[in-house]
C-alpha cells in the first residue's frame, strides 16, 4: 500500500494531466458528434451553428496536442539538465505561508538573465531563465522563455 501511495505522489501531476486530457477528449468527441447532428438538420440556422460548432473540437484538439508535446519536451529537458547537474537549485527564502520572497527571487533572476544573454543559443540557459521567471511570479515570461528553450532543444536534437 505504501508503494502505491508513493507512486501516486511521485506521478501526481501526470495522473492529473491524464485525467484532464481524458475529460477534454470526451468533450471534444461529444462536441464533434453534436456538430455533425446539427449539420444534418434541414434548418439552415442549425447547419450554420453545426459548422461553427465543428471548429471547437478542431481548435481544442490542436491546443491539447500542442500542450502535451510542450510538457513532454519540458520534461525531457529537465531530465537532461538533472543528469548534467544543471537544474537550478531552489534555495530561495520563503514567507511563513510558503511563498518565495520576491526580492530574493528578483536578485536570483538577474543571474539567470545574464546567463541567457551571454548564451542566447543555449537551451539550458533559457530553461533556467524560465525557472527564474516562474520563481519571480512572472508566469507569462516563464512560459515564453520555456518555449524558446524547447525550440532550441528541438533544433539541437
Amino acid at each position: 500500500m505504501n508503494g502505491l501511495l508513493a507512486g501516486f505522489r511521485k506521478n501526481r501531476t501526470k495522473i492529473w494531466v491524464g485525467a484532464v486530457t481524458l475529460l477534454l477528449v470526451f468533450y471534444l468527441v461529444v462536441s464533434f458528434q453534436r456538430s455533425l447532428l446539427l449539420l444534418t438538420d434541414s434548418n439552415l440556422t442549425a447547419k450554420a451553428i453545426g459548422a461553427a460548432y465543428l471548429v471547437l473540437p478542431v481548435v481544442g484538439a490542436w491546443a491539447l496536442i500542442r500542450e502535451l508535446i510542450f510538457g513532454a519536451r519540458t520534461e525531457q529537458m529537465a531530465k537532461v539538465l538533472e543528469a548534467e547537474g544543471g537544474l537550478p537549485v531552489d534555495e530561495l527564502p520563503r514567507t511563513p505561508g510558503g511563498r518565495i520572497v520576491r526580492a530574493a527571487a528578483d536578485a536570483e533572476f538577474e543571474k539567470y538573465r545574464a546567463e541567457a544573454e551571454a548564451a542566447p543559443n543555449d537551451w539550458r540557459s533559457w530553461f533556467r531563465l524560465s525557472c527564474a521567471y516562474d520563481a519571480a511570479g512572472d508566469r507569462k515570461r516563464a512560459r515564453a522563455s520555456m518555449r524558446d528553450a524547447v525550440k532550441l532543444f528541438t533544433a539541437a536534437s
